[in-house]
């Protein structure tokens, strides 16, 4: 068998009542809920069972969650010795990724990810930015359109560049929708995003000034897994790296298929994405079909997963 990555997803994979049968069935899930509670002094737990949805989708609430959840997921696994060759996550995911690789605390990653949150929401305030994924579009030529368009009053950028033939744009309104429709014309199909801001873009700036501060409170160890960083598509494990790339990934493009390729070419053949969704498990086959996916997000797929990747049965529910 070849390696095993754990892959952590971001923004968009939440939805109200994720981890919900978790708690109950396991007391190490529940430990870990309580303890994002306990530190960020608020009820996140009851947001994410309970929602509304529009308080979850809020992005200092939405990021907290995420990890919470990933991080739950990833205990579970690991109760069964199930550990990985190398880690990577998609933008906020990565912070799952630092959890799993022993750079970061559980405590230390949702405190630092909720005033993340907190940061980029006052950055640019709700309106002002946002994000679209163009299909089946160039991405040179995207650039090209971007710099264009960034030229006049707007600003507008690559931010992820997901699989073959999907990348997301980010920037002001004004900015998205006319790089938007200048891709459309030359035959992109464009789906904008329910985000609240325009991540991973210049315009996030602001916000990576006044995070470097959270950083430095908290303790970055060096990472005892290779992390695939978002902002290279490289292997890190030096803490010092880790807080650069960090302060970097706010403002900088998400280069996920290039962090797939690269984990392939490392001999990583098995990919799990451990979180809510199948987000990242969907980029992973397009980027090649032949990779072995595997999702775990609930009881049930941590049980298959462990039969799976152990080749044998395991009951999952100590």
């Amino acid at each position: 068998m070849g390696k095993i990555a754990f892959l952590f997803p971001g923004q968009g994979s939440q939805f109200v009542g994720m981890g919900k049968e978790l708690i109950h069935q396991e007391t190490l899930a529940k430990a870990i809920f309580d303890q994002a509670d306990e530190k960020l002094a608020m009820n996140l737990s009851k947001i994410i069972f309970e929602g509304p949805e529009d308080v979850l989708k809020k992005t200092e609430n939405t990021q907290p969650a995420l990890l919470t959840i990933s991080t739950a997921v990833l205990e579970l696994l690991k109760q069964h010795g199930i550990t990985p060759d190398y880690v990577a996550g998609h933008s906020l995911g990565e912070y799952s990724a630092l959890v799993a690789a022993g750079s970061l605390s559980f405590d230390d990653a949702v405190y630092a990810v909720r005033n993340r949150g907190l940061f980029m929401e006052e950055a640019v305030p709700a309106g002002v930015g946002t994000m679209a994924a163009v299909i089946g579009f160039d991405q040179e030529r995207l650039e090209a359109i971007s710099a264009e368009v960034s030229a006049g009053e707007e600003s507008v950028q690559v931010a992820n560049l997901n699989c073959p033939g999907q990348i997301v744009i980010s920037g002001t309104v004004g900015g998205v929708e006319k790089a938007s429709a200048l891709a459309k014309e030359e035959g992109a199909k464009v789906i904008p995003l329910q985000v609240s801001g325009p991540f991973h873009s210049s315009l996030m700036k602001p916000a990576a000034e006044k995070y470097q501060a959270i950083l430095n409170e908290i303790d970055i160890k060096d990472a005892k897994t290779p992390v695939i960083a978002n902002v290279t598509a490289k292997p890190i494990t030096s803490k010092d790296d880790i807080k650069h790339k960090l302060i970097e990934q706010l403002y900088s493009p998400v280069r996920w298929e290039e962090s797939i390729r690269e984990l392939m070419d490392l001999g990583v053949d098995t990919f799990v994405e451990i979180g809510p969704g199948k987000v990242l498990s969907g980029l992973v086959k397009k980027v090649n079909r032949r990779a072995n996916v595997i999702a775990v997000g609930d009881s049930k797929t941590i049980q298959s997963a462990v039969e799976k990747l152990k080749g044998e049965s395991a009951d999952v529910r100590k």
